[in-house]
C-alpha cells in the first residue's frame, strides 16, 4: 500500500528552508534506507508544496515523518495530510 505525505509550505519557504535544510534530507535519507520512503520532492513553478510518497500496511511512518521533520516543526510547513494513495501501475 502506498500513502502521499502532502505539505503545503510557506510563501516565503525556499529561503527560509536553508536553515533546516541538512537535518530535513537526513530525515528523507534515513526514511529512504530503511524501505518506508519511496521518493520525496518539492513542488515547482510555484514551489508552494512538497509531496513524499511512502510504501507501508499503515500510514504511520509518513505521519511519523511529518512529526517528526524539521520544517513541520519550525513552521514552514502550514499543513500536512496524509491520503492512501491507490496505485494502479509502476508502484514497484
Amino acid at each position: 500500500m502506498h500513502y502521499l505525505l502532502m505539505y503545503d509550505v510557506v510563501p516565503d519557504y525556499i529561503e527560509r528552508r536553508a536553515a533546516f535544510r541538512s537535518e530535513h534530507l537526513e530525515l528523507i535519507r534515513q526514511a529512504h534506507d530503511g524501505g518506508d520512503l519511496v521518493m520525496a520532492g518539492a513542488l515547482a513553478n510555484p514551489a508552494d508544496g512538497a509531496v513524499l510518497v511512502f510504501r507501508g500496511e499503515t500510514p504511520a511512518a509518513a505521519e511519523a515523518f511529518a512529526s517528526a521533520d524539521p520544517y513541520v516543526l519550525n513552521g514552514l510547513v502550514t499543513r500536512w495530510r496524509v491520503r492512501e494513495w491507490m496505485v494502479v501501475a509502476g508502484g514497484e
